[in-house]
């Protein structure tokens, strides 16, 4: 059997290769949209990609279940679970708590494990070549090392009503009965690691096991006492903030996320064509570069998506597809770089990209505005506002601040004064950036806090 996990740093997300060597057949769970690595993968062992499926309808990032399966002919599976109102709404085959699918010498095991959302599912792997036994979990969004997913992503995301309490319960109830009935040698994959917004407290190792999460993990004391509610209570307790693009993400998975095909390189475009696009505001420019570069002049109107390995996440604060359908042109040093960021940009949904330019000579610069920290006590702001995580927030922030983290700021606009300045800042300036350019982008007057809140903590 081959087993590949693929990682994806910006999003802290999992995807699963899973191979028959005997029969040359393998199976993707969880796939991102740009597939190449799966073909890669596939070609580079000499196997056909005959399954795509996933364990639920995620909320931080778009499928490529979809994709993969028009690319390869492969058949998809879906979780037929989790009732009426949590049902795909695309044709595959539908998978329930115990069904199986067959791969060569190899069987991925359905496990019907509900509570971070009520169709979950998790996948028991037997390699039937070394044992009649399962020895490894594709665990999703249920459990991960030193910590379980979230269930309250469906009151934050999903428009539920304190879901929350409900599906707590479901994930005491699914460790009862499904993770800690497994023996302890089975080895557990995770779908996330740490940095993920899908749990609070992720760990950064790639795998765990059974027993091992049974002896040491936070929720343990809980389980062995029959503690249900000092669980639920412990497990909502500081949950960070959820992006607000989490709610596209779960109606467009569970609709069906729109197949690209293969796409066409990325063109570098004309400054001429750049220019005049911008002028008529049919452009969305994005600036790629380190927020320190950004500060000494960039496009005006531009949004700042650094490059590097959060670009999916940044992205997706800074540019809502549903509202703003202007193509995106990436300022990148070359063609591969700028290919790189498309790929990661359409994870999560954001695919119109005109091309992208090597230069910002002859276009319209301006400079952000920045407030020193020790200018801020005398500087009539109407709002001062802290774009980190609540949690964050709680543990220390500038007196007369109020909290919207930066993956929230475009979807709550009615939170923010219409006119006066605002001053923003996160820990470091990075998020506040992002947040600061999508703001002005909007027709705000914001004034970035230089060094934001560890410069200010500093004085």
């Amino acid at each position: 059997m081959l087993l590949e996990r693929i990682y994806d740093e910006d999003l802290a997300q999992a995807s699963y290769f899973i191979g028959c060597q005997r029969q040359g057949e393998a199976v993707v769970v969880d796939a991102r949209r740009d597939i190449n690595t799966y073909l890669e993968l596939a070609a580079a062992n000499g196997m056909r990609i005959v399954a795509v499926t996933e364990t639920h309808i995620h909320a931080d990032y778009l499928s490529g279940t979809r994709e993969l399966a028009t690319a390869t002919g492969a058949d998809m599976y879906v979780s037929g679970e989790g009732g009426t109102d949590w049902q795909y709404r695309f044709e595959a085959a539908r998978l329930h708590d115990g069904d199986t699918i067959p791969l060569g010498n190899i069987t991925l095991k359905a496990l019907h494990t509900p509570g971070h959302t009520p169709e979950h599912l998790s996948f028991l792997v037997t390699d039937g070549a070394f044992s009649s036994e399962p020895g490894y979990l594709l665990s999703g969004d249920f459990v991960f090392s030193g910590d379980l997913g979230r269930p309250d992503l469906l009151d934050e995301a999903a428009g539920g009503v304190d879901t929350r309490f409900e599906g707590a319960r479901q994930i005491f109830r699914s460790l009862q009965e499904k993770f800690l009935t497994l023996p302890d040698h089975v080895q557990v994959y995770p779908s996330h690691g740490s940095g993920s917004a899908c749990g609070k407290a992720l760990g950064a190792l790639p795998s765990t096991t059974v027993g091992y999460e049974r002896l040491y993990a936070w929720w343990g004391h809980y389980l062995a006492a029959n503690d249900e509610q000092g669980f639920v209570d412990e497990l909502l307790d500081g949950q960070p903030d959820a992006h607000a693009y989490f709610a596209r993400m779960k109606r467009e998975n569970r609709q069906g996320p729109a197949v690209m095909g293969e796409r066409a390189p990325l063109q570098e475009l004309p400054a001429d064509d750049v220019a005049r696009g911008l002028a008529q505001d049919t452009l969305t420019f994005v600036d790629t570069r380190p927020h320190g570069q950004v500060h000494k002049g960039t496009v005006t109107g531009s949004v700042n998506i650094p490059a590097g390995t959060k670009t999916a996440s940044f992205g997706a604060w800074a540019v809502d597809p549903e509202t703003d359908s202007r193509p995106l042109v990436l300022f990148a040093a070359d063609q591969e770089s700028a290919q790189e960021m498309w790929d990661h940009l359409v994870r999560v949904g954001i695919d119109r990209v005109a091309g992208f330019t090597t230069t910002i000579d002859g276009l319209p610069q301006t400079t952000p505005r920045l407030i020193q920290p020790q200018e801020l006590d005398g500087f009539d702001a109407a709002l001062v506002l802290d774009v980190r995580n609540r949690t964050e927030h709680a543990a220390g922030h500038i007196p007369g601040s109020e909290q919207l983290s930066a993956g929230r700021v475009l979807w709550n606009l009615e939170r923010l004064p219409d006119e006066g300045a605002i001053v923003t800042y996160c820990q470091s300036g990075v998020r506040n950036s992002v947040a600061a350019s999508a703001l002005r982008r909007a027709g705000y007057d914001v004034v970035e806090l230089d060094g934001s809140y560890a410069g200010w903590s500093s004085m």
